[in-house]
């Protein structure tokens, strides 16, 4: 008897002191911003994590260049489409529920990854990773912006998880680098579910839940298109190999492409709403995502692959290397959001996109290895000034009825543009290994980005516009 009083009084003790622990954070400010950044953290370090691991990965199941892109596009790919469902589902079921819902399909496609034995079972996994993904971001986003109602308090929220992401991106290919040599690639991936664990148990304490007042409707036969229009895209980079080929997937994405945009103007709520790209300012900052995506984030997953080709680097190595071409996307964006303020979105866009195309030439024309470490904190340079405050953009740009699609449709782009900047510049790279190969790669990078330059000085209008 006396031992089940003192299991009920220890139990009891403990009860306390969580009550306490939760209590006391409940009373800080910040703390569900803290949580809700903490559920994204994973999304966004996996992303990162898993590029310098995928040379290793390659290796390890046999798989080609392709399969290595698609390795990262599953994800991306599935992450596009879902959002345009995870929103509508959030509002309909509950927006924590979405997000823990999200967060627990993450952890089994993460342990899927962890097992997975060849190419096609990983690519599936890491669709349901994308899945997962998609439902904790658009879950995160929507808890934010309710738990924070006074404007100032929601920026210093967005500040927070904007942070917090940067940090995720910046410290993923060290961390991945250093797994992968230490304990195996597989642990890349299994070594996210205690952390979804933790997400799980410390959101439902510190974040309650919110419904929308009135349910957005489902548009699966949207989602299907743009899916169709994007995955055909991909296929057709990465494997067209004949003219013949990349004509009849050119066209049937196209195709797709355009029937998404007839489907999205009879429907009375689309989910994106192509008269938002009517304006010459917003069809700036759409092709500025697009190129951003292939410029700096697409690079980004080949980079791994170029400095143990070019330089003999191993997975660790190449990981700390590319602290170069991440660390400034956490130290400079504050720095962003006051020039955007004194410049305007004109100059400042165009002298990002300038500096991603210097970076990406630098990287392109053989350098030394000191050459190629300058070139990646250029290309991060560049991407640190114009990347934060392109949301921004989007959403002060649209009416502002439409701000939640305008925030959908950076996501879109934004994601949009990497999967297919992946395709692209695989599609460049080719079967070839060498290291004088990959000058291609960033050549390509370099004109995508100087497109978006020219996208920003003909477009966006002058004058200093405020954020």
């Amino acid at each position: 008897m006396n031992h089940i009083h003192a299991e009920v009084n220890a139990w009891r003790s403990g009860r306390r002191a969580r009550g306490v622990i939760t209590a006391v954070m409940k009373r800080f400010r910040r703390t569900p911003a803290l949580a809700l950044s903490f559920a994204g953290f994973l999304t966004q370090l996996d992303v990162t994590a898993v590029v310098v691991a995928l040379p290793t990965i390659g290796d390890d199941l046999g798989f080609g260049l392709a399969a290595y892109a698609w390795t990262m596009d599953a994800y991306s790919l599935a992450f596009t489409a879902t959002l345009l469902a995870s929103g509508a589902l959030a509002d309909r079921h509950g927006r924590r529920r979405a997000l823990l819902a999200g967060n627990m399909l993450f952890a089994v496609a993460s342990l899927a990854c962890g097992l997975a034995w060849d190419g096609p079972s990983l690519w599936v996994a890491r669709v349901a990773q994308g899945l997962g993904a998609a439902f904790v971001i658009t879950g995160s986003i929507a808890l934010t912006a309710s738990a924070y109602p006074d404007p100032a308090d929601r920026a210093r929220a967005f500040g927070l998880a904007g942070i917090v992401s940067g940090a995720a991106m910046a410290l993923g290919p060290t961390l991945g680098g250093a797994v992968a040599a230490w304990f195996g690639w597989r642990w890349i991936f299994l070594a996210n579910l205690p952390f979804c664990l933790l997400a799980a148990w410390i959101v439902p304490r510190l974040v309650a839940e919110e419904r929308a007042d009135a349910a957005r409707p489902l548009d699966l036969m949207g989602i299907a298109l743009l899916t169709l229009a994007l995955g055909i895209a991909i296929e057709t980079l990465l494997a067209g190999r004949t003219t013949l080929h990349l004509a009849i997937g050119t066209g049937a994405s196209l195709a797709c492409a355009t029937l998404f945009v007839m489907q999205q103007k009879r429907r009375p709520h689309p989910v994106l709403d192509p008269a938002l790209l009517t304006q010459p300012a917003m069809i700036a900052v759409a092709v500025l995502l697009i190129t951003v995506s292939i410029g700096y984030w697409a690079v980004l997953v080949y980079l791994p692959l170029f400095l143990t080709t070019a330089f003999g680097l191993s997975t660790a190595q190449a990981g700390v290397a590319l602290l170069a071409a991440t660390v400034p996307m956490v130290f400079l964006p504050p720095l962003a959001g006051r020039l955007a303020t004194r410049w305007g979105w004109r100059a400042l866009f165009t002298c990002g996109l300038v500096t991603i195309a210097a970076g990406d030439l630098a990287l392109a024309l053989q350098p030394t290895w000191t050459m190629a470490l300058l070139g990646m904190a250029v290309i991060a340079t560049g991407t640190a000034l114009v990347q934060s405050q392109l949301s921004g953009a989007v959403v002060t740009l649209a009416p502002p009825a439409q701000a939640g699609m305008a925030s959908a449709l950076t996501i879109v782009m934004r994601q949009g543009g990497f999967a297919l900047g992946i395709a692209a510049l695989g599609a460049a790279l080719g079967l070839e290994q060498e290291a004088s190969a990959y000058a291609s790669v960033f050549l390509l990078a370099s004109a995508a980005s100087g497109l978006g330059a020219a996208a920003a000085i003909l477009l966006l209008p002058a004058g200093a516009t405020r954020p």
